[in-house]
């Protein structure tokens, strides 16, 4: 895959994340790279887009952090893709995970906040001869799906960067069909990275980055259980890396 993106788990975890206890930068450091990397939206939605519409050109050259690992991940994804599905990805960036799968499935609704970042998207997708994406600016918030019409949903580095994630997933859940599938690759931050709880609200007032949230991998189990998900893969390449998950929407009883 191209090494063009920071979409789909572990590698799109910001820098300042990844960093070990005797590595940590001061908090001015944590704030800058962190801006520079962390991804979507929170606060209100024209502020959050502006943010990524300013740096979607440097984001969409950004390398993948662990090629191998998100090589991984796409695989483990394909297992679940059939040629007569519908999918949606909502924080789709700049395409680069949509236009992978594509080929695999009957057709993608690629949803972003930012206007520049589906400009690079529709211009991957063309060069890459992919007619089967349909790419939408919107937040998941103000997005119309009907319920029980997806096979598939995609919400890849996204999760930890919403104000009301039990919200979405619930949301989530009922666009799906009957064993529908939630795919998500999340930074559970409060598993090891607890201490950016002070860095990220200075980013946050300075308007560097958008709203970061803290929960444990346990936590984001357990909202998937909630919302009626049952987990069927779940991985971490290593500790402070993303948490890749498979949820499937469970059957009524």
């Amino acid at each position: 895959m191209k090494a063009t993106t920071y979409e789909y788990g572990d590698d799109s975890l910001p820098e300042a994340v990844m960093v070990s206890g005797k590595e940590r930068p001061t908090e001015r450091q944590a704030v800058d790279k962190l801006g520079a990397s962390a991804r979507h939206r929170g606060g209100g939605m024209d502020r959050s887009a502006r943010f990524w519409d300013r740096i979607a050109a440097r984001y969409a050259r950004r390398p993948v952090a662990d090629e191998a690992a998100y090589q991984r991940k796409l695989e483990i994804t394909r297992e679940y893709l059939r040629p007569d599905m519908e999918v949606m990805e909502f924080g789709c960036g700049t395409g680069s995970t949509a236009i992978v799968h594509a080929p695999y499935v009957k057709h993608i609704r690629a949803v972003d906040i930012s206007s520049r970042m589906l400009d690079i998207a529709r211009r991957k997708a063309e060069a890459a001869g992919i007619d089967n994406i349909t790419f939408e600016q919107s937040s998941i918030d103000d997005l119309e799906v009907p319920a029980r019409s997806l096979d598939v949903v995609l919400g890849l580095s996204i999760l930890h960067l919403l104000e009301h994630k039990d919200a979405v997933i619930a949301k989530v859940h009922d666009m799906l069909k009957p064993d529908g599938v939630f795919v998500s690759s999340t930074a559970c931050l409060g598993d090891s990275q607890n201490w950016l709880r002070f860095v990220a609200p200075i980013g946050r007032r300075l308007g560097l980055i958008p709203f970061v949230s803290f929960f444990t991998k346990e936590d984001l189990r357990q909202s998937l259980g909630r919302a009626g998900f049952e987990i069927e893969h779940s991985w971490q390449p290593a500790k402070g890396k993303a948490v890749f998950m498979v949820a499937k929407k469970a059957k009524r009883p």
